[in-house]
């Protein structure tokens, strides 16, 4: 396994929740996959048993998600709000309009981590989030994306 660059920042929520999901995989998790690989083994013949062989997939997939949640929470910097609310950074709300677009669109800037744009959260390295770091209320931008440049301009910043 890789180690994570040292680039992975999220929010402290964020880093609360990989904290608890690790604590939760290590002891809730670890134990119910045990009572299920015991009560697979009873069934007799490992060799042909459906439930012993998914029981030993859910460990190996648990044991991998725990190593990784290792490593971030080692890792990871947890997002501290130290720049200028007007300054375009980790944690910011931002509205954006399209050119030619009257629709606003609003996003938070999020670590890599944590991006969901189901939820609006955008990461700092993705495209738009690149091209959004450090921008000002009313500054116009441009980036590439596969469908060729956008343009946007920035109505707000919080």
């Amino acid at each position: 396994m890789t180690t994570p660059s040292a680039d992975v920042v999220v929010s402290q929520e964020k880093f609360d929740e990989m904290v608890k999901e690790l604590e939760h995989l290590k002891t809730t998790r670890r134990t119910e996959i045990a009572e299920s690989l015991e009560y697979a083994r009873s069934l007799g013949d490992l060799s042909e048993n459906a439930e012993y062989q998914e029981a030993r997939d859910l460990q190996a997939a648990t044991e991998e998600r725990i190593k990784k949640l290792e490593e971030l929470v080692k890792h990871t910097k947890i997002l501290t709000d130290g720049k200028k609310k007007s300054e375009i950074s980790f944690g910011s709300k931002v509205s954006i309009k399209k050119e030619g677009d009257a629709e606003v669109h609003e996003y938070s800037i999020v670590g890599s981590e944590e991006a969901d744009m189901r939820v609006k959260k955008l990461s700092h390295v993705s495209p738009l989030g690149a091209a959004l770091m450090g921008k000002k209320k009313g500054d116009v931008f441009s980036f590439e994306t596969p469908s060729g440049k956008q343009t946007y301009t920035i109505e707000k910043v919080s």
